[in-house]
């Protein structure tokens, strides 16, 4: 017997532990090396585990749902073994799960893949409900069963139903409710968000921005720049570009506190709110300053769509000097964002409308966006605050201010 072990890969340093989600192979199962074995969930992130060789997944050593570090052994594969050969027994993890997560334990498939496969989450519903996660069309990656597949699944047969806990999400009057646990991800927003709300002297200045000149020159090049860069024309690259343009103007916005110090930062990291199943993430544009639009712009939508599949690394959303979060995408019109830890400011931007305005004693109608600036009053006073969210106005109103950097 030949055996390698399966460990937790390395988590950052801000990472303690992590969670482990579903097994895709059981004990006994061949496996091929590089082949994804399980998902990890950390509080920022989920990591995929690949096999480290082929051969049998000869011990599942951690079962699903259970709580992990850096380095941990988690299964052990036999190089040498042949699949005809493996154990025909259920996996001795499954076998020891702790009761407190049969949930868990029933989501863990005979086949590999993720098709009948549910999510923590989901699992949980499922066994309420009573229904085999295995007769659940998931719409997950690779068929995984979401909370809301689950949340819309058919209860089972009242014979099958019987055998299952009892529903304990359900009130006698006939009024549903459902009590899930907090995904890493969702705990963790919760607490920075709340530490950011006590120990942040918040303060939010708002302005308004005429994004006539920005549409018209989107307008003009959209076509010849998608041909020429292969992407899409936003308006994101230019809320960064005024950002960055401002903060250059007044550092203290781009300046976080630690302890009694303030630091100024002498590069643009620019965090980008980006919403994803699991929850919020802040992935970030590193030295935003020498990025160009087109570069900023192919950035952004990579992010979304690995925030989507859940496959951006720690490293990219640890750091950042100041972020933008684009509530306007959802229709939003005014926000007071809150300061994502430990930098100091967040722009917030909401949709795009037309709006009667005053101009030059005539009412005149234009395309108008509220922006929002949110400061930590602890180190930015009104002023640097206010110049600055209008040094991003004056940018996004001349756009060409931003090429003579002005």
């Amino acid at each position: 017997m030949a055996i390698t072990d399966v460990v937790v890969p390395q988590l950052s340093e801000s990472v303690s532990e992590a969670t482990l989600l579903t097994w895709k192979k059981q004990a006994g199962a061949a496996v091929e090396a590089d082949e994804i074995l399980i998902e990890i969930e950390t509080d920022k992130v989920v990591l995929e585990v690949p096999a480290p060789a082929s051969g049998v997944l000869a011990e599942i050593v951690e079962a699903d749902g259970a709580t992990v570090t850096s380095g941990q052994l988690i299964a052990k594969i036999d190089t040498a073994a042949q699949a005809a050969a493996a154990p025909a027994a259920a996996p001795k993890a499954e076998a020891a799960a702790p009761a407190a997560a049969p949930a868990a334990a029933a989501a863990a498939p005979a086949s590999s893949g993720s098709a009948g496969i549910a999510s923590p989450a989901a699992a949980k519903i499922l066994a309420e409900k009573g229904v085999d996660a295995g007769s659940v069309a998931g719409t997950g990656r690779d068929g995984r069963v979401t909370k809301a597949d689950a949340q819309g699944a058919s209860a089972a047969p009242a014979k099958a139903a019987a055998a299952a806990p009892a529903p304990t999400t359900l009130s006698l009057d006939g009024r549903p409710e459902q009590r899930v646990p907090m995904s890493r991800l969702r705990a963790r927003i919760a607490e920075r968000l709340l530490q950011s709300q006590q120990e942040n002297a918040i303060l939010t200045t708002f302005n308004e921005v005429n994004m006539q000149a920005v549409i018209d020159l989107r307008n003009k090049y959209k076509e010849k720049f998608e041909k020429e860069h292969g992407v899409k024309l936003g308006f994101m690259s230019f809320f960064v570009k005024a950002a960055v343009a401002a903060l250059k103007k007044y550092p203290l916005i781009n300046a976080s506190i630690d302890g009694k110090d303030i630091i100024y930062h002498g590069y643009f990291d620019i965090g980008i709110a980006v919403g994803s199943p699991r929850g919020l993430v802040v992935p970030i544009l590193r030295n935003a300053d020498q990025l160009s639009l087109a570069e900023i712009e192919k950035t952004i939508a990579d992010f979304g769509k690995r925030a989507a599949e859940g496959k951006l690394g720690i490293e990219e959303m640890t750091g950042g000097t100041f972020s933008i979060s684009n509530g306007g995408v959802f229709g939003s019109m005014l926000s007071t964002p809150i300061i994502n830890p430990p930098q100091s400011a967040i722009l917030g931007v909401h949709a795009t409308k037309e709006r009667p305005v005053v101009e030059k004693g005539q009412i005149v109608i234009r395309p108008i966006n509220y922006l929002a600036l949110s400061y930590d009053h602890r180190i930015i006073d009104g002023r640097e605050a206010v110049l600055g969210l209008v040094a991003m106005k004056d940018a996004l109103e001349d756009p060409q201010r931003l090429l003579l950097d002005l």
